[in-house]
């Protein structure tokens, strides 16, 4: 991109500006050991159950009818350990490497994409399984918050194939649009909103399997495990 000079006297940065705070850090990341993002990746795709936990936690202690607002509302929290802590989550880097890659356009930079989308998905993947592994199969939870874990998880690997496409693509989406919106401040107050108001809709939207991603991997795993009771919601 062309180097353009952001008018002065504005309240709020640019798009230029935004597009520049995630430029440079991008760039940085993508550059980071293999070792470094398995690791950093590993304990994203662990925190990210929070989401799952809090959600299901929220859910048991309201009333049925409010639920599933309870649990869309407690959903973020993953997220927002993810983002603060500087961990790195596939999903929000489905637009901060794309950056540098449009703004070089060249097969080094695209190798280096590769790499770090290779990397970190193993990395959360492997997380994710390992949390859901623990709350199927270990005492760590109550019984009584099993139920709502299985009801979460069962809604959240359901769906065709057409279904989940086009959830996951609405959640990929508003966690780019996410990743765009941070850049625009410093304020760990408002970043703390920001994530909340990207990450609450996709466990508020009505499709069940719009917690796709690497939260959907911490609810498939715990789903899976055989070990959670089975009692309706």
């Amino acid at each position: 991109m062309a180097e353009q000079k952001p008018e002065a006297g504005g309240t709020r940065l640019t798009a230029v500006e935004i597009h520049d705070n995630i430029l440079e850090p991008a760039k940085k990341e993508m550059d980071r050991p293999a070792a470094s993002l398995l690791w950093s990746s590993l304990a994203s795709g662990m925190v990210i159950g929070f989401s799952f936990l809090a959600s299901a936690f929220a859910a048991s202690i309201v009333s049925e009818e409010h639920r599933h607002a309870a649990a869309s509302a407690a959903y973020p929290l993953g997220f927002i350990f993810v983002v603060m802590a500087r961990s790195e989550l596939f999903t929000e880097n489905t637009l901060d490497p794309v950056v540098p890659l449009l703004e070089q356009r060249n097969r080094e930079t695209f190798m280096k994409l590769l790499r770090m989308w290779g990397l970190l998905l193993i990395g959360n993947l492997v997380g994710a399984l390992v949390f859901g592994w623990v709350l199927a199969r270990t005492p760590v939870v109550s019984a009584e918050l099993h139920p709502h874990l299985q009801h979460i998880a069962a809604q959240a690997t359901s769906g065709g194939f057409g279904t989940v496409l086009y959830a996951g693509i609405f959640a990929g989406w508003l966690i780019a649009l996410m990743s765009w919106v941070l850049a625009a401040t410093h304020s760990t107050a408002a970043q703390l909103a920001l994530v909340w108001l990207c990450t609450a809709p996709i466990a508020a939207f009505p499709l069940p399997a719009l917690h796709r991603g690497i939260g959907g991997s911490v609810l498939s795993g715990s789903h899976g495990s055989g070990r959670m009771g089975q009692h309706a919601w």
